[in-house]
Order: C-alpha cells, then sequence, then structure tokens
C-alpha cells in the first residue's frame, strides 16, 4: 500500500482532529491552532510513522499531547463564556431521564475536567475503541474504562442538576445510548 501525500492525510483527518481539540480546548481558535500544530509536527516527523494505520493514533496521541504541554506552559486559564441554554422549547417525556438535547450534553462535556473529557470525546464523538483511546492517552485499558464510567456519571449529575427551572418543574432529557466496546 503506498503511502498517502500530506494533503491526503489533512484531508482525511482535519475535522475529526478539529472536534477533538475543540473539545479540549473549548475554544475554536485554539482549537484551530492545536490542530495546525499538530499537522506542521506530523510535516515534520511523518517518516517516523512506518505504519499507515498508525497515522490516525498518531495524530490524535499528537493533538493530545500538545494540549497538554500547552497548558502547562500557560500562566492563566482563559475564562469560559457560559452560553444561554437552547432557544427551542423542551419536550416532555413521562420518564425525565429520557430527553436531552446535543448541545446540553456537550455543554455538560465541557465542564468536564480533561482527564474525563478527553475519553469520553474519543469514544462517543470520534468513534475510538478502548485500545486506541488508551494509546492517544497514554494509559491502561482499564483506567479508560474507569474514566469513561466516571465521566458518565459526572454528565448524568450534572444533567440531573440543571434540569430543574425556577418553578422546581424538571426538564426532560435523552441521553446517548451506552456502547461498548
Amino acid at each position: 500500500m503506498p503511502k498517502r501525500d500530506f494533503s491526503s492525510i489533512v484531508d482525511a483527518y482535519y475535522r475529526d482532529l478539529f472536534r477533538f481539540a475543540l473539545s479540549l480546548a473549548r475554544n475554536p481558535d485554539d482549537a484551530a491552532d492545536l490542530t495546525q500544530q499538530t499537522f506542521f509536527i506530523y510535516a515534520e516527523k511523518q517518516h517516523t510513522v512506518r505504519n499507515e494505520k498508525a497515522v490516525k493514533s498518531w495524530l490524535f496521541t499528537t493533538l493530545y499531547r500538545e494540549f497538554l504541554r500547552n497548558r502547562r506552559h500557560a500562566n492563566r486559564f482563559e475564562p469560559m463564556s457560559v452560553e444561554d441554554g437552547p432557544n427551542h422549547e423542551p419536550t416532555e417525556s413521562d420518564d425525565p431521564i429520557t430527553a436531552v438535547d446535543a448541545q446540553t450534553a456537550l455543554d455538560c462535556l465541557q465542564q468536564l475536567d480533561d482527564t474525563f473529557r478527553a475519553p469520553l470525546t474519543l469514544f462517543y464523538l470520534e468513534d475510538f475503541s478502548y485500545q486506541e483511546i488508551a494509546n492517544v492517552l497514554d494509559i491502561p485499558i482499564g483506567t479508560v474504562m474507569s474514566r469513561l464510567s466516571r465521566g458518565k456519571s459526572q454528565i448524568r449529575k450534572r444533567l440531573r442538576s440543571s434540569r430543574q427551572t425556577s418553578d422546581g418543574s424538571v426538564i426532560p432529557f435523552n441521553p446517548p445510548l451506552q456502547r461498548h466496546g
């Protein structure tokens, strides 16, 4: 199998890398910088990636390491702007644990610590396996499973506490289906 050229690698992975970077950085400009930095590093070191199938994992691992490096060297965290809730009326449901909009779930995901946000993003938004997440984050597979479980638990807790309105009624939500693998 011939090696793909740089532009085809960018075309194939830019969107997924940007989405992962955005989930980590919480800022589109920082996410774009992280994504571009990742491809810059790949351009310099692509000869070290011997297996064509390892390119995706290598890119995600590099992006995550760049994010951690940037965060360690940052003097302070930028304040995060909090958007108002969704602009639509919530639908009623008999079971309040069965109706949530995607934006609310993503907002809860963004509030999590990086420790839990990164594996959840890779698993649910990027469709990575436990093993791929373990490789990208350089942690054992058991830790991946634990962080996914604890992260989902934290999101559930945030969703439950954020569903109460000022009049005491509960806003229902639909959690995503759980996947294993």
